[in-house]
């Protein structure tokens, strides 16, 4: 077992809101692409709508069009075989059919194995990002960093 695990985070604008005609396909595989990743090799955990408290966290609710995923990973090595090696791939691609250019974010970062990260650290590793780019504490798959060395005693 390794001492760190991968986080992800993703935020994107639909074209229109769940249920319009223009993102029907795609609101049709969320299930499909969630109980893909839930069986994936590596997988470890992932966000669900159920789980969300926006008002708890003092976060006003966003509008119908913004959609986020969370999830955390064995490894970079098994969500990039999820990302770009399974059916999910077929979903990336048609991406522009889906969502606005230009409004949509993803940032990795590294958590302790076991640990879950809340729907405020996403946010906060998605602002790292945005002011300071790349980094150890939030990447992108273009531009990963290695897992952080644990001090043993």
């Amino acid at each position: 077992m390794t001492d760190f695990h991968v986080a992800q985070m993703n935020v994107a604008k639909l074209r229109a809101p769940e249920g319009d005609p223009l993102v029907a396909e795609f609101t049709a595989g969320v299930d499909l692409m969630n109980e893909l990743a839930d069986r994936s090799p590596g997988f470890v955990w992932r966000l669900k709508e159920e789980d969300v408290d926006l008002a708890a966290l003092g976060i006003q609710p966003a509008p119908p069009e913004m959609i986020a995923t969370m999830s955390v990973w064995e490894s970079l090595e098994a969500l990039r075989g999820y990302v770009y090696h399974s059916t999910h791939l077929d979903y990336l691609r048609r991406r522009r059919e889906w969502f606005v250019p230009g409004e949509s974010a993803m940032v990795l970062w590294w958590v302790e194995a076991g640990r879950i990260p809340t729907l405020r650290d996403g946010l906060q590793r998605l602002a790292l990002l945005g002011a300071e780019g790349p980094g150890p504490r939030a990447f992108t798959f273009r531009q990963p960093f290695p897992a952080p060395e644990l001090s043993r005693p």
